[in-house]
């Protein structure tokens, strides 16, 4: 029983790093049709590890009871893909609209013991457009597609050394749900992003779409503090019995990832409302813009207040430049550390005390800790991909109600669990990203002398608006992340590596010039 058990675990991981490279070879092989072969190959080996890590749960037992019943749900799901992924052919610029409309909408499934929100629309969609990018290729389009660029390669790098550090670690099962529910499918969604024809309408609309679910979710949110009653996440709702303030969520299962992705919407619409020329265009997003606030305030969510000032901050550097906005930063930061230093009781915060600095940061100080010394313990290779919460839970003799998934740090995470390599891998990451999408947008300052010009050289051109709104958006996000959780296993920060990239491709002369289409 032991050595089935042992090869069974063998296969295992080595499905987790063949689904790695599959999606490896989806950016990287020279062939269109050797790509498109490589992508249907990962995405076929998803539900097959998926199949086998939720095999023993209670949720699929009625399907892996009726084998007939299981092979026509199975069928079923093939066949929607299929039909979505024939529309998506005749209409690709359909897919970025997919995905906006699928990323916030979580389904709750038993993994492992555990309740897991998985992104199930999303699945969807991404099956979909790699079919659909699929068929394409094999009829031979794609011969003049673009290389994959340095942040490409370098994710992909993150995501094949997290496969095969999973090999050793201490939690296997998380690793392999972290590869399967996030790292391979993302991955094959920015594959797919990158090659999307990006049109001023189609940035507008995906702009437009994002907003609107943003402002039905502030409602929900709204209704929620009104009745004083949270549609899930029983953690939440305990501890709003305790608390002297009232957290909603909305649809979203955590309070902080409903935060964060108002934020991201919101640093958007800024961008939009800052290079808007129409009155009328400024007032509406400014009045969008007052709803989403009121319900980010909801949320109470001090890492998603910050990411939002991060994104603003980086708009307001890009259309008036770095030395207004680093001194207005300068004092803020100075009044803080004032306060902190000459009157720490004023915020309720003890320098000097680990409990005061855990209730100040809602634990994050001992996970921090703990993360670190994980760390200097295994410095080369960490504890393996995925197992920072049953590492620290052991370590530090708490309960799993007690201890969180992640530090809530994620260069922290990364560290324990990965070792130099990881961290390696995930600064070159930041690195990467950093350069593709702030690259060429020292064209949006405003111009010295606009009356003197003509119409159409008195804004920046739109695209170049829309890589300037991504990469505050994506700043704001990694602020986020080392504030809370959750970088490579959010489908947000793919996305928006995907849409820069592929602003940047589709119209890079726009970029480098302020005339063409304006700014909205």
């Amino acid at each position: 029983m032991n050595g089935a058990l042992a090869v069974a675990q063998i296969v295992r991981e080595a499905g987790i790093v063949a689904a790695a490279l599959a999606t490896a070879g989806a950016f990287v092989l020279r062939d269109p049709r050797l790509r498109a072969g490589s992508l249907v190959v990962a995405l076929a080996l998803v539900p097959v590890l998926l199949l086998g890590e939720l095999w023993d749960s209670e949720q699929i037992e009625p399907l892996r009871d009726r084998p007939a019943v299981a092979l026509a749900a199975a069928a079923a799901g093939l066949a929607v893909v299929c039909a979505l992924a024939t529309a998506l052919t005749r209409r690709p610029a359909a897919f970025p609209l997919l995905v906006v409309a699928a990323l916030p909408f979580r389904v709750p499934v038993e993994v492992g013991g555990d309740s897991a929100n998985l992104l199930v629309p999303l699945y969807l969609v991404i099956g979909a457009g790699g079919v659909a990018y699929a068929w394409t290729r094999m009829r031979g389009d794609g011969e003049h597609e673009r290389q994959a660029s340095r942040a490409e390669l370098a994710l992909l790098a993150a995501v094949v050394l997290y496969a095969v550090q999973a090999a050793y670690s201490e939690d296997f099962e998380q690793a392999l749900e972290n590869v399967v529910f996030f790292y391979v499918p993302f991955a094959l969604l920015l594959r797919l992003l990158v090659e999307v024809e990006w049109t001023r309408r189609l940035v507008l609309a995906c702009l437009g779409l994002a907003a609107s679910l943003a402002v039905v979710f502030a409602g929900i949110g709204f209704w929620e503090y009104g009745t004083r009653h949270l549609l899930w996440n029983p953690k939440v709702v305990a501890s709003n019995q305790f608390e002297s303030y009232f957290r909603v969520n909305s649809l979203f299962f955590d309070p902080n990832i409903y935060g964060r992705f108002l934020a991201i919407v919101m640093i958007g619409l800024a961008a939009l409302m800052l290079w808007a020329r129409e009155r009328r265009t400024v007032l509406g997003v400014a009045l969008v813009l007052a709803v989403l606030w009121a319900g980010l305030v909801l949320t109470f969510s001090q890492s998603s207040f910050a990411a939002l000032l991060t994104g603003l901050a980086v708009l307001a550097a890009l259309r008036w430049g770095l030395r207004p906005v680093l001194a207005v930063a300068g004092a803020a930061a100075a009044a803080v550390l004032v306060v902190l230093v000459a009157a720490p009781g004023a915020l309720d915060v003890d320098l000097g005390s680990q409990r005061s600095l855990d209730d100040a940061t809602s634990g994050r100080a001992s996970l921090m800790r703990g993360g670190v010394e994980m760390f200097a313990d295994r410095p080369l290779g960490g504890f393996g991909s995925g197992s920072f919460a049953g590492v620290f839970r052991e370590r530090e003799e708490v309960s799993s109600e007690q201890a969180a998934s992640a530090s809530h740090t994620i260069p922290i995470t990364v560290a324990a669990e990965q070792g130099l390599p990881g961290l390696a891998a995930y600064l070159a990451v930041l690195a990467a990203a950093a350069t593709a999408l702030f690259g060429g947008l020292s064209g949006l300052r405003p111009l010295r002398s606009r009356r003197a010009r003509p119409e159409s050289e008195r804004g920046p051109p739109a695209e170049l608006v829309a890589r300037g709104a991504v990469a505050a958006a994506y700043t704001a996000l990694v602020l986020h992340t080392l504030l809370y959780a959750a970088f490579l296993e959010d489908p947000l920060s793919w996305t928006l590596i995907g849409i820069g990239i592929g602003l940047s491709a589709t119209a890079p002369s726009s970029a480098r010039t302020r005339t063409g289409s304006n700014s909205p």
